[in-house]
């Protein structure tokens, strides 16, 4: 059993699908990047600070103290950060951006039990599609586009997006299970255990 320091039901899902028990628990951190911080570096430290938010936030609260996990996804195009579209105008912008080129999906995770914090960085190529006017627009009406990074979700319509991929399908949609799992081993967390 662990904390999961996230609202996102994708990574909720993930979760449950490599079999691990949480609790979940808000955490809200400002997530402006530092001017020139580069994107691997911007996801790490959010992931980071989220685990640290969240941890300080359950010494607060008389709760067990089970190691808590959280994670950060991030779009990058062209080394600029794409993160929630704040409109739909921001979203039609980085739809074009993404449109017939090649971007990163960086998930970070990070774990703490409030004596170490440890945490691992996910990078997958993402290459799109030519998108049309028509089918961006029709994407953006569809709202899946409001609450991602890079205004667009690969476990839903955003799939028809998407020409191809190199890398963790699993830390495009939010969580890298590969990493998480060995993250989650280094503090005794099992999972996949029998239901």
């Amino acid at each position: 059993m662990i904390y999961l320091a996230s609202q996102s039901p994708r990574r909720a899902e993930l979760l449950q699908q490599i079999g691990v028990s949480f609790h979940k628990l808000a955490c809200e951190i400002d997530e402006t990047p530092i001017p020139g911080e580069v994107p691997s570096e911007y996801v790490l430290r959010m992931a980071r600070e989220k685990a640290a938010t969240g941890w300080q936030e359950l010494l607060t609260l008389d709760s067990p103290k089970m190691p808590l996990l959280a994670a950060d996804t991030t779009v990058v195009c062209n080394d600029q950060i794409l993160g929630k579209p704040q409109s739909s105008d921001d979203a039609r912008r980085m739809l074009a951006m993404l449109s017939g080129s090649t971007h990163q999906v960086m998930t970070a995770v990070a774990v703490t039990d409030g004596r170490q914090l440890q945490s691992e960085l996910s990078v997958t190529d993402v290459v799109f599609n030519d998108l049309s006017s028509q089918l961006i627009d029709d994407y953006i009406a569809s709202g899946e586009s409001t609450d991602k990074a890079g205004a667009y979700g690969i476990q839903g319509y955003g799939a028809v997006l998407v020409a191809s991929m190199s890398g963790s399908y699993s830390a495009v949609v939010g969580l890298p299970l590969m990493e998480t799992s060995r993250l989650l081993t280094q503090f005794n967390v099992p999972f996949w255990e029998a239901r």
